[in-house]
């Protein structure tokens, strides 16, 4: 199974699926694949692959990638390979994806395996907050592109087989783990 999550950046997407991950034994992530520079706190090969804008290019032309986009002026896109060998081992993947690209995947995948998506909301000022905060210390005009998308992103809510408010961390990971244990 695939467990997707989306929400505006700085929503928690990030920390809930690590906390996710800590909890339960078959639920793994995967990297996406970027041609954004490292941050601090970033892992080149688990946080995300690192490539080149050529070698992005590269891997879109060889149709390496199930899906892409450009999000925040990068490239990002989900692997094949690395995908499909984390499903085929029985494992559960949880994902962080954007609204565009959750919209892709669920198209691409639906009839390969169980996709379930989730929509993490946070109020705006809250977010403002949480990006003003934040370990890689974006500057204001990052802070502003990432809240520029927040009504876009929330206007995508409805495609989502979940909408949950994170408010409370604990309960964002206590309701996911439900889920997952639904299937």
């Amino acid at each position: 199974m695939l467990v997707i999550l989306s929400g505006v950046a700085g929503a928690g997407k990030d920390t809930v699926k690590k906390e996710i991950i800590n909890r339960m034994e078959d639920v793994e992530s995967i990297p996406s694949i970027t041609d954004r520079p490292i941050r601090p706190g970033d892992i080149p090969g688990k946080t995300y692959i690192f490539v080149n804008n050529e070698e992005f290019k590269r891997m879109i032309d060889n149709n390496e990638l199930y899906e892409f986009d450009i999000h925040h002026n990068h490239y990002y896109g989900v692997p094949k390979k690395i995908l499909d060998d984390k499903i085929k081992s029985g494992k559960t993947v949880i994902k962080d994806v954007d609204v565009n690209g959750t919209e892709n995947l669920v198209r691409i995948l639906k009839e390969n395996m169980k996709v379930v998506t989730i929509f993490l909301r946070v109020p705006k000022e809250e977010l403002r907050r949480r990006l003003e905060n934040r370990v890689d210390k974006p500057n204001e005009k990052e802070i502003e592109l990432r809240l520029g998308r927040f009504d876009f992103e929330e206007s995508k809510m409805g495609n989502y087989d979940y909408v949950i408010d994170n408010v409370d961390q604990e309960e964002t990971v206590q309701r996911i783990i439900g889920i997952i244990k639904k299937g």
